[in-house]
């Protein structure tokens, strides 16, 4: 049947129905997963910007945090362990021999404050126009069974993908949260190889952010890998805080 003559077959109720489901069609939903999202996706769905100003991190990394000599026994080992093959690895084998044992050692498993870290958890931030959704690498949580109000995110790299920059991943996931939790700011990192930086996003106005990104923490560097460390330790103090004034 020829497209002429399938017009001419064609019902007022047929009609009717294709402009339906046209309009469902028109009207869908566009979704962006985490793990594939792009700086180019984020200037088409916010007005995001860069601010290029460190001393907003002055607070964050000039905290009066004293490691134990424990600590910096255990920071030094993973480095001696991990120096020569870190830029090899790929995502899981970093996340198992380099991030999880240093974010193990912080430990943001609270069990009385009902905090701890999510590995692979899923999140979702629906809008009139899109949806922000996926698995985040990992995420600090309030909550023991489940992520009930996100903090804190790490997003690593993905060497071998296409999709391998972590820093819009890691933006769509704060901007996700801050409207998620009704915030204005929060803070996040994100890790490529042996390289760490740290952000914090801010909110201005409906789809308008702006975020500053962190000069880099090389952790086979044992100073840099203690601020690192002091970092998350950081983090974890800030939480606790807020979940015990419940914000």
């Amino acid at each position: 049947m020829s497209l002429e003559e399938f017009i001419k077959n064609l019902t007022k109720e047929d009609l009717q129905r294709i402009n339906e489901e046209f309009k469902k069609r028109e009207n869908k939903k566009i979704t962006y997963q985490y793990g594939k999202i792009r700086d180019t996706d984020l200037r088409k769905l916010f007005e995001i910007k860069k601010n290029i100003n460190k001393a907003i991190f002055d607070e964050w990394f000039r905290n009066d945090i004293t490691l134990t000599p424990d600590e910096i026994n255990f920071l030094n080992e993973l480095i001696n362990e991990n120096e020569a093959l870190i830029q090899s690895y790929n995502e899981e084998d970093l996340k198992m021999y380099f991030i999880s044992p240093l974010i193990n050692k912080v430990n943001f498993k609270l069990i009385e404050d009902e905090i701890r870290g999510f590995y692979e958890e899923t999140l979702k931030y629906s809008t009139d126009e899109f949806i922000l959704n996926g698995t985040t690498d990992f995420l600090v949580a309030k909550g023991l069974e489940y992520s009930e109000k996100p903090y804190f995110f790490i997003q690593e790299f993905k060497k071998a993908e296409e999709y391998s920059n972590p820093r819009p991943q890691l933006l769509a996931e704060l901007i996700s949260a801050v409207e998620l939790n009704n915030w204005k700011t929060i803070k996040g990192a994100y890790i490529i190889g042996a390289i760490w930086n740290f952000v914090i996003l801010k909110k201005s106005d409906k789809h308008k952010y702006q975020y500053f990104v962190s000069q880099n923490f090389d952790s086979t560097k044992p100073e840099d890998l203690k601020g690192i460390y002091r970092n998350l330790l950081f983090v974890k103090r800030e939480i606790i805080k807020m979940v015990k004034n419940d914000i």
